[in-house]
């Protein structure tokens, strides 16, 4: 098993063990109380698999010719001139809430999710060992807030199609690799041989462990084996992940609002399943103290489609009729959550897929990959929200006004973790200093 990988099943059973007793909330509100508790900021990046069809979304060119424009109606939302698709409603009200980037340009022309992921077009010249994920960057630079929370936490299902997955940590090496809740494995983790009782013996659990080195062996991972093991040793003893974990804790109102998915839609056609529980249990995780949490949200590339069934139909809009209602309530419900409980200056919250949408749709009722403009989502991290940045031409084809890169869209998500992607840099394996996005490193100046 990848020493990054524990799957969800492993976590319930350690966290049911009794190693503490209080809920996730009780143990938030008994530090705040006693004023041991600081926020920390963090950032949940929410990949879109395979890339929505942007002039379907948020950038609606209603009086763009038919076969261009779609069936869907722009609505206004609750920012004066700001309209976004009549598919949703709950994101309209909450409008003030959110930014919409129209226009990011430099996106690559594959499905690959190497850029979602890190800033970095994958066409262009890497270093030894490839860039590192941006929550792997994250970790290397600010660490864990909580040594029971792994820094950075991926959520993401594994694609049969290889490179919809993370490109991983690059040349920061495995153990900078995300902690994998969803991890390939979905056997259970068993430290063979340890009860109840035994937990709290260092030296068993040592051994144990000794066992796993030996294991991995074989995968090339033993190097990051010490820094798994004093990892595992705070996971194992504390019960503040594997209760961060467990969303059944949260109440059934909670949990309904985020609305409910299927693991297994989409999965044997490449995708990520429709799950939208995983955007709550994103939002419990940061809350733990995770800085930068990773999730992968349905299949995205509408050619001409298949519904949640499978069954062959005729239209990508079918598939969007399926799709888009249960992504504007998980979003929705998220984006309140976070301002609800008072998250929303300290966490950000980004979405987005590898690239665009042809503007004309095809003989197949669909729309082809466009990586000449492409649309990002964005909510929290205390920006200046309620507005659109960027424009596309009358077929949503081309950036016309106000382009921003990916360099300026990582150079945000890094100042509002209080990182300075203009200055730091990271040694890769030669020791030369690397910075942590492309072309410039200034954030997106409308946002800050």
């Amino acid at each position: 098993m990848p020493p990054h990988t524990l799957p969800r099943r492993g976590f319930l059973k350690i966290g049911a063990l009794g190693l503490g007793g209080l809920t996730l909330p009780n143990l938030l509100r008994a530090e705040a109380n006693a004023g041991t508790r600081t926020p920390h900021k963090s950032v949940i990046l929410i990949y879109l698999v395979g890339g929505p069809p942007h002039q379907d979304m948020f950038d609606l060119k209603p009086d763009a010719p038919k076969e261009i424009a779609g069936p869907w109606k722009p609505i206004p939302t609750n920012v004066t001139g700001v309209q976004i698709c009549e598919a949703f409603p709950l994101l309209a009200r909450n409008m003030d809430k959110l930014a919409i980037v129209r226009s990011l340009v430099g996106n690559q022309a594959d499905h690959d999710a190497i850029q979602v992921y890190n800033g970095h077009n994958p066409k262009k010249p890497t270093p030894p060992g490839g860039w590192p994920q941006f929550g792997s960057a994250v970790a290397k630079l600010q660490g864990p807030v909580h040594p029971s929370v792994p820094s950075y936490v991926s959520l993401c299902y594994t694609c049969t199609h290889g490179p919809y997955n993370e490109p991983g940590p690059g040349f920061l090496g495995q153990s900078l690799a995300p902690f994998r809740a969803m991890g390939r494995t979905r056997e259970d983790m068993t430290l063979r041989g340890v009860d109840v009782s035994r937990l709290a013996d260092r030296k068993t659990l040592l051994k144990q462990f000794d066992d796993m080195r030996r294991d991995a062996d074989t995968s090339g991972s033993v190097k990051a084996m010490d820094a798994f093991t004093e990892q595992a040793f705070g996971l194992l003893t504390s019960s503040k992940m594997a209760e961060a974990l467990d969303i059944s804790r949260e109440p059934v109102k909670v949990i309904e609002r985020y609305g409910t998915g299927d693991p297994k839609v989409f999965m044997d056609s490449n995708g990520a399943p429709r799950v939208p529980q995983s955007l709550l249990m994103a939002r419990r995780l940061v809350e733990a103290g995770a800085r930068v949490v990773t999730l992968n949200y349905s299949k995205w590339d509408w050619h001409g489609g298949m519904n949640a069934e499978g069954r062959k139909n005729n239209s990508i809009f079918l598939r969007e009729e399926e799709d888009f209602p249960v992504f504007d309530k998980c979003v929705s419900a998220l984006v309140e959550d976070l301002h609800d409980r008072g998250l929303d200056k300290d966490c950000t919250v980004v979405i987005m897929g590898e690239f665009g949408r042809t503007p004309k749709i095809s003989a197949q009722l669909g729309r082809d990959h466009w990586p000449n403009v492409n649309c990002a989502l964005l909510a929290g991290g205390g920006m200046k929200l309620g507005q659109v940045i960027g424009s596309t031409d009358r077929i949503a084809g081309e950036a016309v006004s106000r382009p921003v890169t990916f360099g300026e869209l990582f150079a945000t998500l890094y100042h509002n973790l209080g990182i300075d992607a203009d200055k730091v840099t990271l040694p890769d394996f030669t020791g030369r200093p690397q910075y942590l996005v492309e072309d410039s490193g200034v954030p997106i100046k409308e946002l800050i």
